[in-house]
């Protein structure tokens, strides 16, 4: 396009885990030589994208809620004879397709997370539309509706078309290296919505993860559904790396500090991969390993692929080769057909790893899952009842790893600004959030501080 074309602004709304995050930087960066810049603001925008998340319970009507507030403005646009184009996009819109547009028919778009590359060719295909109706209107006629939707798994990858990133640049940047999942939990709606396992080629993550130190990031958080599934292409052309090797290569890039991945399962948690913790400095002290519940009898309900030995027997491993390793978790309370003893043996293994943060949620039926069609439903209010003991024993354990740091020193990297005069928040190796008070800008940097106080979500520190 000529630079003479004017700019188009663009909203997008994000739900969900940070590959959506991801995923809607780069829709922007698909987007911006097309002419479309980010606006924070929905009511001035040209176009609005709902980068949906299908995990939780309602989500697709969360989703029509979300559209039917847009659906006045659209109007308003139109009736002016401008064009606003409304795109649903994420694994909500894979999930439900053209459904999307049957129940809400002011929308324009349609799109599955493997078809932000063909972004531009739908955005004109939507402006061809709008020009059409707009003559249709003056002529008295009936306009019918060009169904734009791409909910397919494409036979190329995505990777292969989107550009060089070109958002904001943050200190702390997401980078996905593998999509999808071969699992199939039978909770999980993942391997419907994103397609079965894909692992980005060495050189494309390594090209990516320097384009971010470049511009400043000092930590790179690698994303993938089963991230330590990766198995990608090395630069030789020959054989193939895990994700313990991809992380080991990647920390030679001068200017990096840290490295993170999420999120993990625990089958693919390998030798070379654990190895790899021991080694590997800039491999950050803090994993985030869903284990989603103590019982191996729901765990083989769930299809999970392993036992609770087998993944207590990973957590000893770890902590073997880096002793001072932390860990996060998933769990799933109430899971069909779930007992009091199934539960009591999930509140002895989180007694047993002693967690530094954890995410429990009540089990709630995806559409279209195995689980979902199990006839041993767990009642609400044991459901109900259950979470709560899980995470207010959650809560104890987390509250004492925080106390458990005053008094040492750690390195933070400082990511923004409090709201508060001269306060930077920033983030530990083990994940915590720390804030500090600082005369000098100490934005972008890694800095030693001396934790001084804990409370149940952060930290307090002094720079050193």
């Amino acid at each position: 396009m000529t630079s003479n074309v004017p700019f188009k602004n663009l909203y997008i709304k994000t739900y969900g885990c940070q590959m959506n995050i991801y995923d809607s930087e780069r829709m922007a960066d698909t987007l911006a030589p097309h002419r479309y810049k980010i606006t924070e603001d929905p009511e001035s925008a040209d176009m609005v994208i709902l980068n949906t998340c299908h995990i939780r319970e309602k989500a697709t009507e969360k989703v029509y809620s979300e559209l039917g507030r847009y659906k006045p403005l659209k109007e308003m646009r139109e009736a002016e004879g401008r064009q606003f184009i409304l795109a649903v996009a994420g694994c909500v819109g894979q999930a439900e397709g053209g459904e999307i547009i049957k129940r809400a028919p002011y929308v324009d778009i349609v799109l599955g997370p493997q078809a932000y590359h063909k972004l531009p060719e739908m955005i004109e295909r939507a402006h061809r539309a709008f020009q059409i109706k707009q003559i249709d209107k003056k002529k008295g006629k009936e306009f019918r509706k060009d169904k734009i939707v791409y909910a397919d798994f494409p036979v190329e990858s995505k990777f292969d078309h989107i550009p060089q990133a070109t958002h904001n640049q943050k200190f702390s940047a997401f980078l996905t290296i593998q999509e999808g999942c071969d699992k199939f939990c039978t909770f999980c709606c993942v391997p419907y919505t994103r397609g079965a396992e894909y692992s980005r080629p060495v050189f494309d993550i390594i090209k990516e993860a320097k384009e971010y130190v470049a511009r400043g990031a000092k930590e790179i958080i690698l994303l993938g559904q089963n991230v330590n599934a990766y198995h990608g292409t090395p630069v030789s052309g020959q054989g193939e790396w895990g994700l313990g090797a991809l992380c080991l290569e990647l920390a030679h890039l001068e200017g990096l500090e840290r490295l993170r991945y999420m999120t993990s399962h625990p089958k693919d948690m390998n030798e070379d991969l654990i190895k790899a913790h021991g080694e590997c400095e800039k491999l950050m002290p803090f994993l985030h390993l869903p284990v989603q519940s103590g019982s191996d009898r729901i765990l083989k309900m769930m299809n999970r692929k392993h036992t609770v030995s087998f993944y207590e027997d990973i957590i000893q491993k770890l902590k073997s080769v880096r002793p001072d390793i932390g860990f996060s978790s998933d769990f799933i309370v109430g899971f069909p057909g779930e007992t009091e003893e199934d539960f009591e043996e999930t509140l002895r293994l989180v007694k047993r790893v002693n967690y530094g943060q954890a995410y429990s949620f009540s089990y709630s039926p995806r559409p279209g899952t195995p689980a979902a069609g199990i006839e041993t439903q767990v009642d609400e209010t044991v459901k109900k009842e259950r979470l709560q003991r899980l995470q207010a024993l959650i809560n104890v354990q987390q509250e004492a790893f925080n106390n458990s740091f005053i008094g040492k020193t750690i390195p933070v990297l400082f990511e923004r600004r409090g709201k508060r005069e001269n306060q930077y928040l920033g983030k530990s190796p083990s994940m915590q959030s720390v804030h500090i008070f600082s005369q000098d800008d100490i934005m972008g940097q890694v800095r030693l501080i001396k934790v001084i106080d804990a409370f149940e979500n952060s930290l307090k520190g002094e720079l050193v």
